[in-house]
């Protein structure tokens, strides 16, 4: 049973999250680290352990299902590496950090002096038992919305995570939202000899070249070639 001060803090965090739970002790449960559950002698799955488990897999799926969703031209490989960027710890640290998870965890005393409240895995841990609490509590398309709003974020501000962008998906929307059409691209040149090739690549939009780009191969050429174009288009993007 949680006393008044700290459901107090709970309905504090809730209109920072922008979700209300049904089952405000889900909440309780994510932010308590196993360390204070056993100093406190709380039942063995008290600690934010199991939600953080639980979550770790939510997180997974629905990013996943985000990545596809919003950047349906991506290849594999790509989709792959922007996932694994934005579920590793120290993404989901700093998702904490802004959620400001660190003033309403729970700590055993001994990981308070070791500086738990900030430490990156302790807020990672945190951020995946939020999830996997919200998941319990409401359903897979409510905490994707929530995921969203979180990780869009961090395709916006974080400019370490734009060296993964696919340029082609990108100037696809971008067009696609101002003018309806389709970036047509074309190997103008192919230089140097077969086994050093360069390819030079334009992209046009409604018959007009945007952008032209190089690689050493096709694909690579067409990516440079989107990345031109939105610049040239005038595309906000810290990595252009």
């Amino acid at each position: 049973m949680m006393d008044r001060e700290r459901f107090i803090s709970l309905k504090e965090f809730e209109n920072l999250l922008g979700y209300k739970f049904n089952k405000i002790e889900l909440l309780n449960q994510a932010f308590t680290h196993k360390s204070y559950a056993n100093e406190s002698g709380l039942a063995g799955r008290a600690s934010n352990e199991v939600l953080e488990f639980l979550g770790d897999a939510v997180l997974n799926l629905a990013v996943t299902h985000l990545l596809i969703q919003e950047f349906p031209e991506a290849q594999e490989g790509i989709l792959s590496l922007w996932r694994a960027n934005l579920v590793k710890r120290s993404s989901l640290a700093i998702l904490s950090k802004k959620l400001r998870l660190d003033r309403y965890l729970l700590l055993g005393k001994s990981e308070i002096l070791n500086g738990g409240m900030k430490k990156s895995s302790i807020l990672a841990n945190a951020y995946e038992a939020l999830i996997g609490a919200i998941y319990i509590d409401s359903n897979f398309d409510r905490i994707t919305e929530i995921i969203w709003k979180h990780i869009r974020s961090f395709f916006l501000n974080e400019k370490s995570f734009f060296i993964l962008h696919d340029y082609k998906s990108l100037l696809q929307k971008h067009i696609q939202k101002r003018k309806g059409d389709f970036p047509q691209y074309e190997v103008l040149r192919e230089l140097g000899p077969d086994h050093d090739k360069l390819f030079e690549v334009s992209v046009s939009v409604g018959g007009e070249v945007k952008g032209i780009g190089y690689g050493k191969s096709k694909k690579e050429a067409q990516q440079e070639a989107a990345k031109s174009a939105l610049k040239n288009l005038g595309y906000n993007h810290p990595d252009l």
